[in-house]
């Protein structure tokens, strides 16, 4: 967790300035008791009013001066431990976004919110209570116990019995919590991943009537967390009730010895008042260091977390030296490019070469699992090639920088994401400033115009949450407009006209021809009536390509290609 303070860095001042607050305010509490025995032994004792008001008035300065400093340090505490949060969870954010689609697989995406939410909470909590008690509560026990010495050292012998055995309670109760609070977190992602799936997946969930399975899922993870918060609470209740039964024993002590001490004449009424708040100040102090000892491991637990994903070093990063691209644009070159996932058996695509050039379109057809969507992920470098190389331009993608590369692609995924805003924040998604008739030109290419005039507000109407209140041929045609307003010099569409019937299908491609002349055209399809007047397509089979020319070429030479012509085209078409 000390790692994570260098995120204190802008806020030294404040906590600079909480340290001195605590300091004064932790003298001013020391003091007050030395103020309440002197009044006890030279005013009341003696019957001297003056004095009891003279002393009693600094008592109330003292008093003030403390209460201002709690104030400050409070504020500034607060100030600088939500700096610290909001900090750290840019940081944290920045470096998930940095992450290649290996790092995401690698921690997950519901272990990532969590870490980007409660386990930065954890640690914020934790720092507020640090600043507040770092300072004053050892101050206020190592300073109780000097004063109470010196106001009756043979007294003073009690604590040599109490203060052992506090502190052995506390670092057994905290020892044993470290590794339950690691537990808890661990279950905490659990169940978050286990409530995403089901939210996300809730038409699935109905359509199959699965909906007592999943509540038993959550239940049982519901039940697991809960299972190791209790264990975890059942260890921290045990101690404050023991540090109370210490404290009130100890207070019990001190007046039966004290009192003796003062029937004897060795020590006066003031000390012994003294004495039991210093007493007091000293057991009070100990509370809380007990409260810091609870609440650090957990917050030490999400700091591991937190520093986890910091440390995590993304595979793909831009190259030292960047490189630009030549005159020509969209050129898409991969030679001999094998790629396989990590832990898998064997390569998803194998040694691999074609070449996409602009003004022209190429296709990719073949079976489910044959590695198409794999070869058009590496274009952009959602992943990296582990032989070969891809050049765009004559360039080698590993040369670009990332923002760069992605300048030039208009990516269209599979699975069509919208964001919630308005359906024209989602086509400007692919340029922030496109003005609002290349908005509109767009959603038009895309055949989009017709269903979206239909709503109610147009434009500016309003898509939820996933896009749930359009259907999946409207996503996937705002997600094509999407790239379409980029203009960029490479589009790709991964299976994009899936959710299409024939007839926009067919409008959106020849629509798509003239939008898209003079860039590079990459398309990845099921249908062979998506692909069939493409310049070039290439027939992927268990990653490797098994045939490449156009519609007659490949009937002629390909195998497989005629096999998936003739399972959806009749002899006659």
């Amino acid at each position: 967790m000390i790692k994570l303070f260098s995120f204190l860095k802008p806020y030294a001042f404040s906590v600079t300035a909480v340290l001195v607050f605590m300091f004064f305010q932790s003298m001013a509490q020391l003091y007050l008791p030395a103020l309440l025995a002197d009044i006890v032994n030279r005013g009341i004792v003696n019957g001297n009013s003056r004095y009891i008001f003279h002393i009693g008035g600094l008592m109330l300065l003292v008093a003030a001066g403390s209460a201002a400093c709690t104030v400050l340090a409070s504020y500034l505490s607060a100030k600088a431990s939500a700096g610290f949060g909001k900090d750290l969870r840019s940081s944290v954010f920045s470096r998930a976004e940095s992450y290649s689609l290996h790092e995401f697989d690698q921690i997950g995406t519901a272990s990532l919110i969590t870490r980007t939410t409660n386990d930065i909470n954890q640690v914020q909590q934790v720092l507020l209570l640090i600043l507040r008690l770092m300072i004053s509560a050892p101050m206020m026990a190592v300073g109780g116990i000097i004063m109470a010495v010196s106001t009756d050292a043979t007294l003073s012998l009690v604590f040599v019995a109490v203060l052992p055995l506090l502190a052995a309670a506390i670092f057994l109760i905290a020892g044993r919590s470290i590794p339950l609070f690691r537990t808890m977190q661990a279950k905490l992602d659990r169940l978050n991943l286990v409530l995403r799936e089901n939210l996300t997946g809730i038409r699935v969930i109905r359509a199959f009537n699965r909906i007592d399975h999943e509540k038993k899922r959550f239940g049982q993870a519901n039940y697991d967390l809960t299972g190791v918060a209790i264990r975890v609470n059942r260890q921290m209740a045990a101690m404050f009730p023991l540090m109370m039964l210490v404290m009130n024993f100890t207070t019990i002590a001190i007046l039966w010895f004290g009192s003796i001490r003062v029937d004897y004449g060795d020590m006066q009424v003031g000390n012994m008042m003294a004495f039991i708040q210093y007493s007091m100040q000293i057991m009070f102090s100990l509370v809380m260091v007990s409260i810091m000892f609870v609440m650090i491991p957990r917050a030490q637990a999400s700091a591991v977390r937190i520093n986890e994903v910091l440390d995590t070093v993304p595979d793909i990063k831009d190259a030292v030296q960047i490189k630009s691209t030549g005159k020509q644009k969209g050129l898409v070159e991969f030679k001999n490019v094998t790629f396989r996932y990590p832990g898998a058996e064997k390569p998803a695509i194998d040694n691999i070469s074609f070449q996409a050039g602009p003004d022209e379109v190429t296709a990719i057809i073949g079976g489910t699992g044959a590695g198409k969507s794999t070869l058009v992920n590496l274009i952009p470098r959602f992943y990296d090639v582990d032989r070969g190389r891809i050049l765009i331009d004559g360039v080698d993608v590993r040369e670009l920088s990332q923002q760069s590369l992605r300048a030039k692609i208009g990516f269209v995924p599979q699975k069509a994401v919208l964001f919630t805003g308005t359906i024209a924040d989602n086509i400007r998604f692919g340029s922030e400033g496109a003005p609002a008739e290349a908005v509109r030109q767009a959603a038009a290419t895309a055949q989009a115009t017709e269903f979206i005039t239909a709503m109610k507000d147009g434009f500016d109407s309003v898509i939820a949450q996933g896009g749930a209140n359009v259907s999946g041929g409207q996503k996937q045609r705002l997600a094509i407009a999407r790239a379409l307003v980029r203009r960029p010099e490479i589009y790709i569409f991964d299976d994009t006209f899936s959710a299409l019937d024939y007839k926009t299908d067919a409008r959106l491609r020849a629509a798509l021809k003239e939008e898209t002349g003079n860039s590079t055209v990459i398309i990845i399809a099921q249908r062979v009536s998506t692909v069939i007047n493409a310049d070039r397509i290439l027939v992927m089979d268990n990653g490797v390509i098994a045939g490449s020319g156009n519609h007659e070429e490949l009937l002629a030479t390909c195998g497989v290609y005629r096999e998936i012509v003739a399972s959806q085209l009749s002899g006659g078409e």
